[in-house]
């Protein structure tokens, strides 16, 4: 009798179980994602240390020949000249003083991937750091994809792009899957890859951010002044297409 008892407990245990996972199955189908569940960071490599030939160096001359300043948005007037290449180091230096602008790479790219590493001047009290790396962009500003620098704040995409072949803004902040910007004063790395419909982000060791349906597949590469002094360096392009 004990026996019995035993395996028909053991049984209605097992129906729970059964019924419990189906429930979570369906709520996943269904796009119901259990709380619990946190989207993994996908820590990797970078292009750059993975794949290391094919790159080309497009870190600008003195004379910034094969780049284009524009402004931001483009109807607006030029501020005073604020690029140039510093002579000790050879980093490219927006000196945050002459607006909201843009430089971009002059050639149009398809299916690339972007490296770029930069740091911010620190500035005492400074706490809302601005600027952006761009890829798949268009002149004229009509459509634009960002990789958000910045403070703890950045590490994603956001931008104006197409949806549905309509103009759209997509801002991925919330989606970011780490924060892991470095303060002021400090060197980042971004990589941005744009290979067919998705546009990714790398940030210092792992992807944080992803765009998955892009509608636009060509544009410039760029980086965007806005206020705050930044430097660029090591500045390649991989054409993966």
């Amino acid at each position: 009798m004990l026996t019995r008892t035993r395996s028909f407990v053991l049984l209605i245990l097992l129906a729970v179980a059964s019924l419990s996972a189906a429930r979570v199955l369906d709520a996943s189908t269904f796009g119901e994602v259990p709380q619990e569940v946190v989207t993994p960071v996908r820590e990797t490599p970078s292009l750059l240390e993975s794949a290391p030939s094919g790159w080309i160096d497009i870190q600008p001359a003195s004379d910034l020949a094969g780049w284009t300043r524009g402004s931001w948005p483009p109807t607006a007037p030029l501020g005073s000249p604020q690029w140039r290449v510093d002579p000790a180091s050879g980093h490219l230096v927006c000196d945050g003083t002459g607006g909201h602008d843009w430089l971009r790479y002059d050639r149009e790219l398809g299916d690339v991937a972007f490296h770029v590493e930069w740091r911010f001047t620190p500035v005492a009290g400074g706490d809302k750091y601005n600027s952006g790396v761009l890829v798949r962009s268009a002149p004229d500003l009509s459509v634009w994809h960002q990789a958000q620098t910045g403070d703890a704040r950045g590490g994603h995409l956001f931008g104006n792009t197409l949806v549905d072949g309509k103009v759209q803004r997509v801002n991925l902040a919330s989606e970011a899957a780490s924060r892991r910007v470095k303060p002021a004063g400090e060197w980042n790395t971004y990589e941005l890859v744009a290979r067919g419909p998705v546009i990714s982000l790398w940030v210092n060791g792992a992807v944080t951010s992803e765009l998955t349906r892009a509608e636009v597949l060509r544009g410039h590469v760029g980086l965007e002044g806005e206020g705050w002094r930044i430097e660029f360096r090591k500045l390649k392009i991989k054409r993966l297409d």
